[in-house]
């Protein structure tokens, strides 16, 4: 009897077991392409609080090592928790000394087996990850979800750009893109989900990889939108 009353003053003391319902900060879409020299990332840089655009400054696509990128939607948490845990994969490899690197496709499996390991406790990161990645002379492009669903592609997107920019970049897309056709194509796709998406502003990040290395631009608007069409202005008329 003292046992169990032991076991219950610890579990009192501690506090429930809890887990998340739902994300609180989220972001939404991150684009991805591959092009002839490397992988093509974009995504804006918005947190919203629910339905509030709060924190308008949030980078969404880190650089995990020489090799690797990784830009995130969902809960921004989660994404900042799942950023320390690579932190600190990256320096266990390096503290082995053994001359070996990570690399992208090593990350994107490890990311695979922790969301998967994270949602068959139930306790899921709440994100959609998108890992690029370059790497004696290949590209690499992945998709990992909440529930541990991964997989590869030339095209990728996360959020509303699942149903709005995926059709329009597997329509435009072709493997011998250059940067410039493949940065064009993202902030074509990224003016539509501008336009539609209310979980996103005119503020935008685009991030490479290449046999160069990773690059992540400044934060930056679109100035090719337009707010004139008679939807946006009148949009309950009929006489379209």
């Amino acid at each position: 009897m003292n046992v169990l009353a032991n076991r219950s003053s610890e579990h009192a003391a501690s506090g429930p077991t809890t887990r998340t319902q739902s994300p609180i900060v989220t972001g939404t879409t991150v684009l991805a392409v591959k092009y002839k020299d490397g992988i093509m990332m974009m995504a804006d840089t918005l947190g919203s609080y629910g339905s509030l655009a709060m924190f308008k400054s949030l980078p969404r696509i880190h650089a995990i090592n020489q090799f690797t990128l990784v830009g995130a939607g969902g809960e921004y948490s989660d994404f900042q928790f799942i950023n320390k845990m690579l932190q600190q994969l990256t320096i266990d490899d390096f503290c082995q000394n053994d001359g070996a690197v990570l690399g992208p496709k090593e990350i994107f499996n490890w990311l695979g087996r922790v969301y998967y390991n994270r949602r068959s406790r139930f306790n899921p990161l709440w994100n959609q990850l998108i890992v690029s990645g370059y790497r004696n002379g290949k590209s690499f492009l992945g998709y990992v979800d909440l529930t541990g669903t991964h997989f590869e592609g030339d095209v990728l997107a996360t959020g509303y750009g699942e149903y709005m920019a995926l059709p329009l970049l597997r329509k435009n897309w072709r493997p011998d893109m250059t940067a410039d056709e493949a940065r064009r194509l993202l902030e074509e796709c990224m003016a539509v989900l501008l336009y539609r998406d209310a979980r996103t502003i005119n503020s935008f990040q685009v991030a490479t990889i290449t046999a160069d290395g990773p690059s992540i631009s400044a934060p930056f608007q679109l100035q090719n939108t337009n707010w004139e069409y008679n939807r946006f202005i009148h949009p309950n008329a009929t006489d379209y």
